[in-house]
């Protein structure tokens, strides 16, 4: 009875943060949860359609909380919702609903029995972690996730797969909690993955999220958080955005790029990348911390042109109650 409270309070909050009716075509709320219905979601995450998935999340919740109870395949699938909907608090701002779903995505996870899914959940908990500064919590996390898939004697295209991106976000976790040993250690071994994968042994499974050029994208962060901004430009110049295969990763290293150019006082070519995170994906022009870049960037150089515009074009829309 006590995960039922947890889950229902937690797709109430999904109601409430999601308000409005769900348009035509929204997944039902009734019925399991199937692949399709996995798919279509995180198409709209990857796609950077917020909105859209915003308006499905009711129907999903709920088939998700149902699916849960049906044994380990269930529990997976469910697992996979909150873990979706906890990046997409993140991407709202919203730290403490991030939390909440990367609990339930933790619950889920156990249920299946899956390590890769216990990865995908310690991905989700270690945002909310590290923006409550707790990054050293968020980083035993990871490396207990890490070690769980390393441990995997023969590991498929999946397992390297999940390790890589486990060991791409304890390597940003370093970086924050000021660890550049660690931090430059996950790296690597992220990079080993994905030359793993990259082998023609391996190429018949290419549906992860793993590849050379994710890792140069989380480099470009990861030293940006340990101030080799210098470093941090030098991931970026070389990373071909192009091959980056959605518009939410396109999005976000036009944005890890603003950053640190913005670190290096270059705010011209700060807002070219800011102009380009819109280009990729509009919505993540709207989300909080982007805003706040251009926010910097139009305070700092109110000269430029378009920039008046631009903040004026990705400020929240005002409310009409």
């Amino acid at each position: 009875m006590e995960r039922r409270t947890v889950l229902g309070a937690g797709l109430g909050a999904v109601g409430w943060w999601a308000a409005g009716a769900a348009p035509a075509g929204a997944m039902p709320a009734g019925g399991r949860l199937g692949e399709r219905d996995l798919a279509v979601a995180r198409g709209l995450f990857s796609a950077g359609e917020y909105g859209r998935l915003r308006q499905a999340l009711p129907g999903l919740g709920a088939r998700a909380r149902e699916t849960q109870e049906t044994g380990p395949v269930g529990a997976g699938r469910a697992a996979q919702v909150w873990v979706l909907v906890s990046q997409l608090a993140v991407k709202d701002g919203d730290v403490a609903l991030a939390a909440v779903f990367a609990g339930q995505a933790e619950e889920a996870a156990r249920g299946a029995g899956r390590p890769v899914l216990l990865a995908a959940a310690a991905r989700a908990a270690a945002t909310p972690l590290r923006r409550t500064r707790r990054a050293d919590q968020a980083l035993q996390l990871l490396k207990d996730a890490h070690d769980q898939l390393d441990a995997v004697a023969a590991p498929s295209a999946e397992v390297l797969d999940a390790s890589g991106m486990v060991a791409l976000t304890a390597a940003y976790t370093a970086a924050q909690a000021r660890q550049p040993a660690a931090a430059e250690e996950f790296a690597a071994w992220a990079e080993q993955s994905a030359a793993r994968l990259a082998h023609p042994s391996t190429r018949a499974r290419r549906d992860g999220d793993l590849s050379a050029a994710q890792c140069t994208l989380y480099r470009v962060g990861i030293h940006r958080e340990l101030g080799d901004v210098d470093r941090a430009l030098a991931y970026a110049a070389r990373l071909d955005v192009a091959v980056l295969p959605t518009p939410e990763r396109r999005a976000r290293a036009a944005t890890d790029t603003a950053r640190a150019l913005l670190a290096a006082g270059d705010v011209p070519a700060a807002f070219a990348q800011l102009q380009q995170v819109e280009q990729a994906a509009p919505q993540e022009a709207r989300r909080p911390s982007v805003r706040t870049l251009t926010a910097e960037a139009a305070a700092r150089r109110p000269d430029l042109p378009g920039i008046t515009a631009f903040a004026r074009r990705t400020a929240p829309p005002r409310s009409t109650t």
